[in-house]
């Protein structure tokens, strides 16, 4: 699991591609403290797998279903990523619960400066905004961010200047494709909700079976 702060952006060093899947070299420093074979790591918001570690980068394998549900084979070689560690159970939640398992994807569809903040507004599909809500949270290239104005097309959020500067969002520009994951818990609550026949379990009766 992680919290959606990016700890450090890394250097895509080599992209060797197999078939539609692929295998990722990164250059980093920070996140490889610690790190070991066998390890998640959150790599712009996907959940990948360390399979190799030198001094200065790790690698990881990106299966076929991972590169079709992100932009993680996009990115060129020399490009930049975000890099997060799987959190510590004595570690500080500073975002929300991010599982590294993306969504889909979205595209910035316009960023305006907002005196020291910058809004970006991304323009996605419906199966992932019927999951975003005003004042909740998204993680977008698995930066943890708080959602500032959602519409039936798109939604909105305002990034304070050291999330830009500290991740790849400052290199961002209208019509960049980003990786998306919603906020877990409304999905979860979404299915204990639904009888098995794909119908609500909750009725005025329920609820005042219940006391509600």
């Amino acid at each position: 699991m992680f919290t959606g702060i990016i700890e450090e952006t890394g250097t895509i060093r080599s992209i060797k591609k197999i078939g539609r899947s692929a295998a990722l070299t990164i250059g980093a420093s920070a996140v490889l403290d610690g790190l070991r074979l066998g390890d998640s790591i959150a790599v712009s918001g996907v959940c990948l797998t360390v399979v190799s570690l030198e001094e200065d980068s790790f690698s990881a394998d990106v299966m076929n279903e991972t590169a079709a549900c992100s932009n993680l084979l996009d990115i060129k070689v020399g490009g930049t990523v975000n890099l997060e560690r799987a959190m510590p159970l004595n570690g500080r939640f500073g975002g929300h619960i991010v599982a590294g398992h993306i969504d889909g994807t979205g595209v910035i569809s316009s960023m305006r400066q907002d005196e020291n903040a910058i809004w970006f507004t991304v323009r996605t599909f419906p199966r992932i905004l019927r999951y975003v809500i005003n004042k909740g949270s998204i993680a977008i290239d698995g930066i943890s961010l708080t959602v500032a104005g959602v519409t039936e097309k798109d939604f909105s959020v305002s990034v304070i200047p050291h999330t830009a500067q500290n991740t790849t969002l400052g290199e961002k520009r209208v019509g960049f494709t980003v990786n998306l994951e919603n906020d877990c818990i409304g999905k979860y609550v979404e299915k204990l909700l639904r009888a098995p026949g794909g119908q609500s379990g909750i009725s005025k009766e329920f609820l005042a079976r219940y006391g509600f």
